[in-house]
């Protein structure tokens, strides 16, 4: 059997960074390896370095329906060992261990990172095919961490942002003092890892005591058509405050609140998947509705710092 023929197959990638993480336009070097139980003909070994998106999920009750989509790159060929081109035949290789390098350059262009959720992934792969004469073709496939480095030099990403929300707290026939919540960040983009300082200024004049709570969340878009879509929320890290209590204004809290190093990064370029992040501030209002300020934010593979304040 060829599997008991072939053995310890490895695809080997140079790292280009730490993370060794890839982008586009970057230049794949690498290696195959693999032993070889005893003397083999090869007709050739083809690589090819693809990138793909799916997404599938089940609705319906009794009558269930499967939604899928399914988006091609690129895939780029290549040959590592090419046909003997003298006698059209194969290769013949002997027992033992064999190494070849390989070289493959990936395409310019606007591509989703590397991602992995409920209903879909973003996948990255090279792929190693063996060929023998009178024998199915063997395939090996590896997949690496694709990353879309955005333009940091945009001003919006290293800007402060905040919102502003207001309710006010009934009792039969009666409503008490307004409840108000000013939230800021002090820039749009993070890298994951990073800790995020958010500021609430918080006026607390009702009768309840109200808790503030801060959390990243994180939004999961899958879309077969406009009109067909899916979408879950996930929530990555929070952080409770102390409880506010009634009657009292002018109240700054500062929240320190650390992105997961294992968050992946945003996703907007892909028609069928998207992944977005939101900083959620709520004061939760004793036997009340919460009061809620959503903050978008950016996750990025780039460390971005905030813009210095102005002065006048």
């Amino acid at each position: 059997m060829f599997e008991q023929t072939i053995k310890n197959f490895i695809i080997n990638l140079n790292a280009l960074n730490e993370r060794s993480t890839f982008s586009s336009g970057d230049l794949i070097t690498g290696h195959i390896s693999f032993q070889l139980t005893k003397k083999t003909t090869v007709t050739a070994i083809m690589m090819a370095v693809k990138g793909m998106v799916h997404v599938q999920w089940t609705s319906g009750g009794k009558h269930k329906k499967v939604h899928k989509a399914k988006l091609d790159f690129f895939e780029l060929k290549s040959v590592i060992v090419p046909e003997n081109s003298v006698t059209g035949g194969g290769t013949k290789l002997q027992p033992g261990t064999h190494v070849y390098p390989f070289t493959c350059q990936l395409p310019q262009g606007d591509f989703p990172s590397s991602f992995s959720g409920y209903h879909g992934e973003i996948k990255y792969t090279v792929k190693v095919d063996i060929n023998r004469s009178w024998h199915r073709s063997k395939d090996f496939v590896t997949e690496f961490n694709f990353v879309d480095r955005i333009a940091i030099n945009q001003p919006e990403l290293s800007a402060p942002l905040s919102g502003s929300n207001t309710m006010t707290v009934c009792c039969l026939w009666c409503a008490s003092g307004p409840i108000t919540i000013t939230a800021s960040s002090e820039k749009k983009a993070f890298i994951p890892g990073e800790t995020a300082k958010i500021i609430c200024d918080i006026s607390n004049a009702s009768s309840r005591m109200a808790t503030p709570t801060v959390k990243l969340k994180q939004k999961q878009g899958y879309y077969c058509s406009k009109s067909v879509n899916i979408i879950h929320f996930k929530t990555l890290s929070s952080s409770t405050g102390q409880p506010i209590r009634a009657y009292t204004t002018d109240v700054n809290t500062e929240f320190m609140l650390t992105i997961p190093s294992s968050a992946s990064l945003t996703i907007s370029n892909c028609n069928i998947l998207e992944v977005e992040y939101f900083i959620e501030v709520s004061l939760k209002v004793l036997s009340s509705s919460d009061l809620t300020v959503m903050i978008p934010i950016i996750l990025c593979d780039t460390p971005v710092n905030p813009r210095p304040p102005q002065y006048s």
